[in-house]
């Protein structure tokens, strides 16, 4: 694989994980509103995933490419996800984070392995965002996303997903 396509590659899927995280907040909000003690902690997220997501977007613009043609099944999915994890209560609020954030940290450790010195920018901002992906990992098991109900499982199938989500959006 040339240099060109795997950042392309890497471009593209990151910017739909950035967008798939906005969308799962934006789900997550509809739920709890500004009644949860976490949603402070998810709206300061959900915005912080939105600069990302702008990041992307411009650079998708810039170099040519086109976003994943899944893009709006993630839409609804994300939003699904988010949603469906407030509805069981904060804590799965948070095991939703803390779990999308443990495969998205080591997605982004693995392209920047891959990447190495080949594209200086992309890497640039992939190092900056897995930082803002740990502390988002981490504010969520301070707000409790070890406490949601069955947690190993309901962070497992997330993470799965997220996997599968990854790969299908590098390729589509």
């Amino acid at each position: 694989m040339t240099r060109d396509t795997r950042s392309e590659r890497m471009l593209r899927v990151d910017q739909a994980g950035e967008y798939g995280a906005t969308r799962i907040y934006a789900g997550q909000l509809a739920v709890l509103g500004n009644r949860a003690p976490v949603s402070p902690e998810i709206a300061g997220m959900a915005s912080q995933e939105a600069a990302h997501r702008e990041v992307f977007d411009r650079m998708l613009a810039e170099r040519g490419v086109r976003p994943t043609a899944l893009q709006p099944l993630w839409s609804a999915a994300g939003f699904a996800l988010g949603a469906a994890t407030a509805l069981l209560g904060p804590e799965a609020a948070m095991a939703c984070t803390a779990a999308v954030e443990t495969e998205i940290d080591r997605h982004y450790s693995q392209q920047l392995d891959e990447l190495g010195d080949d594209d200086p920018e992309l890497a640039a901002r992939i190092q900056e965002f897995r930082e803002d992906e740990r502390e988002h990992h981490d504010a969520a098991i301070a707000g409790g996303a070890e406490r949601a109900p069955a947690y190993p499982l309901l962070s497992g199938a997330i993470r799965l997903g997220c996997r599968l989500a990854i790969r299908l959006s590098e390729r589509i």
